[in-house]
């Protein structure tokens, strides 16, 4: 199973999902904030990376980014309902437990589909 790198701007919402994951059996490091996200990215090798509805449209998009030119892997970008899509991301889920399994199992080659962008 590849290892996921979680970045989310709220340390609850970050630890809830990191507990989340691990529950089923993921690696997940997790990183609140931009900075700590794009440092731990360079540092490793993930295999998925999953932005948080927590973190702004604008910073979310700028996080696409660096991530693209340095770790590569694909995005899930996490939204709530009313967020539009954010560029550049490869999923776009809604942030419920349910969402987030379903879709990291697809991608990490357990059972389940996803929507893909």
């Amino acid at each position: 199973m590849g290892r996921i790198l979680s970045v989310s701007y709220d340390e609850t919402l970050l630890h809830t999902r990191e507990m989340l994951l691990e529950s089923r059996g993921y690696t997940v490091e997790s990183a609140l904030g931009f900075t700590e996200g794009l440092e731990l990215c360079k540092q490793s090798d993930f295999g998925l990376f999953i932005l948080g509805h927590s973190i702004p449209p604008a910073d979310k998009r700028a996080l696409i980014d660096a991530f693209r030119s340095s770790c590569p892997g694909p995005i899930i970008s996490l939204q709530k309902v009313s967020e539009p899509d954010v560029a550049g991301a490869d999923y776009y889920v809604d942030p419920f437990p349910e969402s987030v399994l379903k879709v990291v199992g697809e991608i990490l080659g357990d059972t389940g589909k996803a929507k893909r962008a």
